[in-house]
């Protein structure tokens, strides 16, 4: 739809402006509040597309909200990752005694079975 100029709509017609619109309220503080319903109450053709201006400015500072809380929580964020990273590792190196323990008898096993193989079978294996 092409923007219209001076208020003339496409049918030649002056349109009707929000402010002079009964489904629209100004408040004290000058906000205005919108009770069109484009399936329902919608003036003119123009209303829509006024109506889905509204809408993405309205989904616009949604967003923009949501990011500046996402720029709040990400020093957080990055704290708990650190000192989740710094748990993981300490658990690895309390479990690495454990672990060098099971290496080293795991190593005994194998020697002694390879001792054993050899005496029974003799310096070849077969």
């Amino acid at each position: 739809m092409l923007p219209h100029r001076g208020g003339i709509s496409e049918r030649g017609e002056k349109m009707i402006q929000c402010t002079n619109c009964e489904l629209c309220e100004t408040g004290p503080d000058g906000k205005r509040t919108f009770k069109c319903d484009p399936f329902a109450t919608i003036k003119e053709p123009e209303c829509i597309a006024k109506w889905q201006l509204i809408r993405l400015d309205m989904l616009l500072l949604s967003y923009q909200g949501m990011l500046k809380w996402y720029g709040k929580l990400a020093p957080l964020q990055d704290k708990i990752f650190k000192y989740m990273q710094r748990e993981i590792n300490e658990l690895e190196e309390s479990d690495s005694w454990r672990q060098q323990d099971d290496e080293d008898e795991e190593k005994d096993r194998k020697e002694k079975k390879e001792e054993k193989d050899e005496e029974e079978n003799g310096f070849w294996k077969v």
